[in-house]
């Protein structure tokens, strides 16, 4: 489970993305947080492979999982895919396969992002690795400082043409381009909300999020993070 330490209530400066809000006034328009620390599972071609979907930049991230016994000696190669390695399948780390071809690899985080992630097994005379072979989707996030905002801003546009109301979800950020999809980690909760704002400038944050997303991830005020710019859609 990934542990970050809460800190003490601060105020910063931020913005946020619009979204429609019901006529009873309740929060029914506040998305749902995803759980961010579940188990993660892939089975085919004889290998299942498994891992938790999120880890912080510089932990060891366990990958593990079965092959065939007759693979027992061999060495797993763990290998991730995505924005951060220009969309190619990259070596990450290493294991051997035990007798009871039962295998566990450690990535040190060296990168923040999203991969797949995957265990392939150089056999003698077999071919090479085919895209086929099970993998698994991990999000590895940078820690940081997050402070909330909203009551005194709302009904103001923000620094990317936003009308901020009390249900607008969005984060703020010094230089990320507006619109930017970034992947929030909290407490074993996750959430995706675009950058719609300049901020913070105050309490040692780098990130400002709106009370809405607050809400969404439960968090009360400042507090540490995990957070990671994704690539846009299309």
């Amino acid at each position: 489970m990934l542990g970050l330490p809460a800190l003490a209530w601060g105020a910063g400066g931020g913005g946020g993305v619009g979204l429609a809000s019901g006529s009873s006034g309740a929060d029914t328009s506040i998305p749902t947080a995803q759980p961010g620390n579940q188990t993660v599972t892939a089975s085919g071609d004889g290998i299942r492979i498994s891992s938790h979907a999120s880890a912080l930049l510089n932990n060891g991230l366990r990958i593990s999982g079965n092959a065939p016994r007759s693979d027992a000696g061999r060495t797993v190669e763990i290998e991730r895919w995505g924005a951060k390695t220009h969309w190619t399948w990259r070596p990450t780390a290493q294991a051997p396969v035990a007798s009871d071809g039962s295998f566990t690899a450690v990535w040190r985080t060296n990168h923040i992002g999203r991969f797949a992630v995957r265990a392939v097994i150089s056999r003698p005379g077999a071919a090479s690795a085919s895209a086929g072979l099970p993998s698994v989707n991990v999000t590895v996030y940078l820690p940081a400082v997050a402070t909330l905002y909203g009551p005194g801003f709302y009904g103001r546009r923000t620094a990317c043409g936003v009308l901020l109301r009390r249900t607008t979800v969005g984060v703020a950020h010094r230089w990320l381009p507006c619109g930017t999809p970034v992947a929030i980690y909290y407490e074993g909760r996750t959430l995706v909300v675009p950058v719609i704002d300049r901020g913070p400038y105050a309490n040692g944050a780098n990130w400002d999020l709106t009370i809405a997303a607050g809400k969404a991830l439960e968090m009360q005020g400042t507090a540490g993070i995990g957070a990671v710019s994704l690539p846009r859609a299309g």
